[in-house]
């Protein structure tokens, strides 16, 4: 290499050399700079936060200085209201001493005026007992009687007056006894006659329903006892829900209603569903088949007895005595009785039996319409014979058998004398039944005759008549007015032991149909 370029290289790197001192010499001086303004800055920073300390600290105390004294003056208030409410309660204290003072000074006042009081009367009672003792030594002197002896006629001539009086006391009871011994005889026989009928009456106008379960009970009530209302409603019947385990009790006097009721119930209880349409449609279909089952009875009767020819509305009536009773005794029963003694006697007389046997059959067909036409049972059922052709030894017969008109022939005689023996039959009747259903069709009576009446049923044994209202002809204060008439009605023309509930229900429907 030659010598110049290397003097040259060597050169340069001096200088770079040289360069590089000056850059490390100018960026120390620089740092140096930069600590000492920091150092200048932080010392600053001190003494401002030193300032800042001390203002805060003065403040400090500034405030719990005021602190201090208002909490000073809140304690020396309520010192002073303390102090006032001590010194007002010992002003009450005072008050009330000086209060007791004055009254036991007045109980003082009283108490001495009471002593004397008591002394003017211990003197006045001694001269009243002087001026007694003296008034008695002059009346013994005027009278020439001692007090023993005048006593004594005193009390002779009190015992005279006692002696008249308690003879005029005696006849005046007597008297009123007579009076109201009848009176007083026929409550009491009704009351023993109602007494004595209860057994047998439950026995007779209630019909008890077996259920699956329990819960079928809620279902039948509905909600709100919407079900079973719609269905006493529809039949009349009280349904007696207690607590009687899987049963129903239906009650109600007709027995016509008791069966439309069971059998309506039992095809609701089958079918599950329970509501007031269904059950509707099932009483309307118990009522049909109850109807058929009457027909059925009816044939069944004259079979049994061998009578033919009887028209068909007579075997309806027929029928119906099924659920009739008469004394206790099932009419039916009773006039298939009556038919099988006329035509044994009849027999025996050498007559025609089967005229006795018929006449017999349907020698009570009254009573199957009698609470709903007005008159004997006898002449009503004589009447229905006569509208359905039966022949006039029938009619005379059946309107004979109870002493309402003569008998015409042999066969009235033997129908008369067959009842009697079906009647007289140990066992055979009971008189409070027939008595209770009268008064029950006597209430249901005494009902619809109010107008606007649409039906009305007699429950609970006749404590209860329910009476259903034409909503569009009585409204809601003409309901209870209706009510307390027919309340005045029956107190006026029934007899009945304890007291019946009149209800009057108005109910409005409204229907229609979505198409």
């Amino acid at each position: 290499m030659p010598t110049s370029a290397v003097y040259t290289v060597l050169i340069i790197l001096a200088l770079l050399a040289v360069l590089i001192a000056a850059i490390i010499y100018i960026r120390k001086n620089r740092s140096q700079a930069n600590i000492a303004k920091a150092q200048e800055e932080s010392r600053r920073i001190l003494d401002e936060s030193a300032k800042e300390a001390e203002s805060l600290k003065k403040e400090a105390i500034l405030e719990a200085k005021e602190e201090v004294h208002k909490l000073r003056n809140d304690f020396e208030k309520e010192s002073r209201d303390r102090r006032n409410e001590i010194q007002r309660l010992e002003r009450r204290v005072i008050q009330r001493e000086e209060l007791l003072d004055k009254k036991s000074e007045m109980l003082e006042k009283r108490e001495e005026n009471l002593n004397k009081k008591q002394q003017e009367i211990e003197v006045t009672e001694s001269e009243i007992q002087a001026l007694y003792a003296k008034e008695r030594e002059e009346l013994e002197r005027l009278s020439g009687l001692t007090s023993e002896d005048a006593k004594q006629v005193l009390l002779n001539e009190i015992s005279k007056e006692i002696k008249h009086e308690a003879a005029i006391m005696i006849k005046d009871v007597e008297t009123k006894a007579k009076e109201e011994a009848d009176k007083k005889a026929r409550e009491i026989i009704t009351y023993a006659i109602q007494r004595c009928a209860a057994d047998h009456v439950a026995e007779t106008t209630v019909h008890v329903v077996a259920l699956p379960n329990d819960e079928m009970k809620g279902r039948i009530i509905g909600r709100e006892g919407r079900n079973i209302r719609t269905l006493e409603t529809l039949t009349g019947i009280d349904l007696i829900i207690d607590d009687t385990p899987e049963a129903v009790i239906l009650s109600g006097f007709d027995p016509i209603r008791r069966e439309v009721a069971r059998i309506a119930l039992e095809k609701l209880i089958v079918d599950g569903r329970i509501h007031p349409a269904r059950i509707e449609e099932m009483v309307e279909k118990a009522k049909k088949e109850v109807e058929a089952h009457i027909k059925e009875e009816g044939e069944q009767a004259t079979f049994e007895t061998g009578i033919h020819g009887l028209h068909t509305e007579l075997i309806k009536l027929l029928g119906r005595l099924k659920y009739r009773t008469s004394y206790g005794q099932n009419v039916l029963k009773h006039s298939i009785e009556v038919a099988y003694l006329a035509g044994l006697m009849a027999s025996e007389l050498g007559i025609d039996p089967t005229l006795a046997k018929r006449a017999g059959l349907l020698h009570d067909i009254g009573k199957a319409v009698d609470h709903e036409v007005e008159g004997p049972h006898a002449l009503i059922g004589a009447e229905a014979a006569k509208k359905y052709h039966e022949s006039s030894i029938v009619v005379n017969a059946i309107a004979a058998h109870h002493g309402d008109v003569e008998p015409q022939s042999l066969e009235a005689i033997l129908v008369q004398a067959a009842d009697a023996i079906s009647a007289a039959r140990p066992g055979a009747r009971r008189e409070t039944l027939e008595a209770y259903i009268k008064r029950l069709e006597k209430l249901e009576e005494i009902a619809n005759l109010f107008e606007g009446v649409e039906k009305s049923y007699a429950i609970q044994a006749g404590r209860e008549i329910r009476i259903m209202v034409k909503p569009e002809d009585i409204d809601d204060a003409g309901s209870i007015e209706l009510a307390r008439n027919i309340v005045k009605k029956i107190e006026s023309e029934l007899e009945y032991p304890g007291q019946i509930k009149v209800n009057v229900i108005r109910e409005t429907r409204a229907i229609e149909y979505a198409k």
